[in-house]
Formats: C-alpha cells, structure tokens, sequence
C-alpha cells in the first residue's frame, strides 16, 4: 500500500494472476463539489476541505481498509475465476481435413460414380471417431484433374470446393461432375491442394489427402516426387488410389508418391458398381431421413438456397442403385454432429454462442413464423430441434443394429476394392495415429 500526494490510496498486491495487480485506487481528502467543477472548469480550487469532504474522505477510507483486509486474507475472493458451466471455455474441438482429388478423363465415369455414392459412407467413419473423448468435425476439400476443358494454364486442374464442412456442397458438386479426355498431372494437382487449402498447422489434427486415377503419376511439368515431399512436411498425408492393376501402380509411380508422403498406395477397381448390403433397418432409416428435413426451419438470403440443395441431394441420392446403400448412409449422416447447417437453418443456427433470433427481421424467417412473437419463435424453434433429436436418436439406434448385421454378412462374403473400402481402411489405421479412436 501506498500515498500518493496525500489523496490517492492505491493498494498494489503480489498474486498469481500477475504481479503488481492494483486493485484501488481512491480515497480524495480533496474531493469537494468545489474541486470536482474546478477540475471540470480549469478554475483554481479551494484547497481547504470542508467538513464534507472529509466525511467522503472518511467512508472511502474504511472502504479501502475493509479492501485491503478481503484482499489479503481471501485473496480467492477478488481473484477467484468464473467456474460456472457457462464462463467455461469450450473444449477445442478435433479436426479432421480430407482433400479430395479426383481424375475427371474420359476413362474414370467409374471413379465419379463410386465417390458419388460412397461419400457418405466416408465420411459417416469419423461418426464413430473420438479423440479425447470428443467428436471430429470433418472439412473436406474437391479437386479435379485430367479434363481438356479445362485450361492448359492451370495444369488442367480445378479447385471445386476449398475445406468446409458443408456436405450437402461437396455433393451437389460430385453430382454435377463430368468427365472428358485430357493430360493428368497429379503431381500439379497435389502442389495447388497443398499450397491452396487452409490446413489446420495443429500437429493432431489428422489431414490428409486422397488422390485417384489411372494414368502414370509423373505426368506433367511438376514433380510429384517434390509435391509430397512439402505436403508430408506440413503434416498432409498423401494417400494414392490407382484405378488399375496393383504392378502397374507401382511401376507408374503410383505407390511411390503415397510412400513419399506417409501415405497408403491403394488399388480399386474402379469400374465395379458398389454393392452394399442390404439389412433389415435400411428402409426405416431411410424413411427417417426424409422426416428429417420436416424439421428445418430455412432463413435469411441463403435459406431457400441452402433448403433446396439439401433436397436435391436427397433426390440425387435416391436416384443411385438401391444397392449402393447410398440413402441409407446419408440418412445416417444427416442424424450426425457433422451435418450442420447453422448458414440457413434456425434449429443449428440457434445452437451457436452469439445466435439471437431477435436480430432477425419478419422477412427472413419462414413463412409460419412471421407474425410470432419473439418468444413464439424461440418455442417453435425449440419444438423443432427437439423432435430432430428424437428422430436422429432413432436413427442412431436403428444404425447400431444395421452394422452388426452387416458385419456378420460380411464374413460370409468376400468382397472387391471399392473406393469406399480402400479409403476406410486407410482412415482407420491413420486416424488412430493422431490418437483418434474409433468405435
């Protein structure tokens, strides 16, 4: 404690939180109205105090010493920390960044429609993934290659969709995808994911990339050799599917680049139709995941949007073979943490920190909920979340049964390399590398 020009108390403490924390400073025996409209005015003061002043200066000194007593015998009193559930910093969450790099040339119609259909068997792998104990949020990333009509200038390649945790995006962009003759050049491609991409620089964060075609992988100005090398050093694993023979990857170097990089050389036949197999709970699942969509609530500019891609997708979905089990793992996704679409629908939107309905004006809420009161809007949106949480638990639970099903049948099956298989499988031995777990 210290007097500074016979007016100011300042208490000046040592403690944890840093040294040196004042904590008051106060205590005029100056302060009179006359000195307070002195100081206002820039008029000299009367520096005599009268009776008032040092009545004031009085209560603010049994005030400082009743300070200064709290400070230094419950010192957890001034400095204890909020502990409450809602001043609790947030678990950060884990992360999950998967770059897609697709050959679209005339040859690989087999590749598109094998991804079309298996994106969302894929990405439902990181469902059951825990690191932490805590869920991943996965961002993934669309690239093509190959395509002539697409311009010499960029190497023949296409950024489709940088990282984002839109789903819905990545396969509305799948679907639109065709394929054409061209030159491929893998090693181009993998430098502009590289260099393009907004990688997490977190070395637990498992990113990686998956690159698939058929034509030799020293295609092209640009060495590969070099392109894994920098993506290994950012910590990007770099996983190759040669759509082909398993001899002939290897001597196009093909297995050579996912060894680069960390990576897994994978072999598919890529002009094999997907075949899932079907159980019991597929048709009911299905039939949730449209009840789904009963429970999103569109809004502002991007909500028609956002609401009529979704229904595409669905449609897009439903119109694939029945046996590449496509409905049933989009509907499995859609009952995810990973299926979020705070940008146009209220339900997720409303689960977000600075989310406030009553910033939103009449026009951009749904039609049923223009003329609620605010507090009518806050309810419907709750009715809403509850009854999609409902059926994404039943979802959830018909699904655990759907995959012991599964898992028996298919010890009585033996299978071909599809994307989807290949692509698991590398997945699950590198996640658990970044201490993912998975169910």
């Amino acid at each position: 404690m210290k007097i500074e020009n016979k007016s100011t108390l300042t208490l000046t403490l040592s403690h944890p939180m840093g040294e040196g924390t004042t904590v008051a400073a106060f205590c005029s025996t100056q302060d009179h109205p006359a000195n307070s409209v002195a100081r206002h005015s820039k008029q000299p003061a009367n520096n005599s105090p009268s009776p008032i002043g040092w009545e004031r200066a009085g209560v603010r000194v049994r005030l400082f010493v009743a300070l200064l007593v709290t400070a230094l015998v419950f010192p957890s009193i001034l400095f204890a920390r909020d502990s409450s559930p809602a001043a609790a910093k947030e678990s950060k969450k884990p992360l999950v960044q998967i770059a897609i790099l697709l050959d679209t040339s005339g040859s690989m119609e087999g590749l598109i429609e094998q991804t079309k259909s298996q994106l969302w068997k894929i990405c439902n792998e990181f469902i059951k993934a825990r690191q932490k104990g805590i869920a991943p949020e996965v961002q993934v990333a669309l690239y093509e290659y190959g395509k002539s009509s697409l311009s010499l200038a960029s190497g023949w390649i296409r950024q489709i969709q940088p990282l984002t945790s839109d789903l819905d995006k990545i396969s509305e962009e799948l679907f639109a995808l065709k394929t054409n003759g061209g030159d491929e050049y893998c090693g181009w491609v993998i430098k502009r994911a590289v260099e393009d991409l907004a990688w997490s620089p977190a070395s637990d964060v498992y990113k990686v990339i998956f690159i698939a075609g058929n034509e030799p992988f020293t295609q092209g100005p640009v060495n590969y050799a070099q392109s894994c090398k920098a993506a290994i050093t950012k910590g990007i694993i770099v996983n190759t599917i040669h759509c082909g023979g398993e001899t002939e990857g290897v001597n196009t170097k093909w297995k050579d680049g996912a060894d680069l990089a960390d990576g897994k050389y994978l072999v598919i036949d890529h002009n094999r139709a997907v075949v899932s197999i079907e159980a019991p709970q597929d048709k009911e699942i299905a039939k949730l995941g449209v009840e789904l969509n009963k429970t999103y609530l569109a809004f502002g500019e991007s909500g028609r949007m956002g609401w009529e891609r979704q229904a595409r997708q669905d449609a897009n979905v439903a119109a694939l073979a029945p046996a590449s089990g496509a409905v049933v793992q989009r509907s499995v996704a859609k009952a995810s943490a990973n299926y979020r679409n705070s940008a146009w629908d209220l339900v997720d939107a409303a689960k977000e920190q600075n989310f406030e309905i009553t910033t939103l004006k009449a026009e951009e809420l749904p039609a049923e909920m223009k003329t609620m009161t605010a507090e009518e809007r806050k309810t419907y949106i709750e009715k809403n979340a509850k009854e999609r949480a409902q059926l994404q638990t039943q979802i959830v639970q018909l699904n655990a049964d759907r995959e012991k099903y599964v898992a028996q049948r298919l010890k009585e099956v033996a299978g071909t390399n599809t994307l989807d298989s290949v692509v698991i499988s590398a997945i699950r031995e590198q996640g658990q590398k970044r201490n993912f777990q998975f169910e």
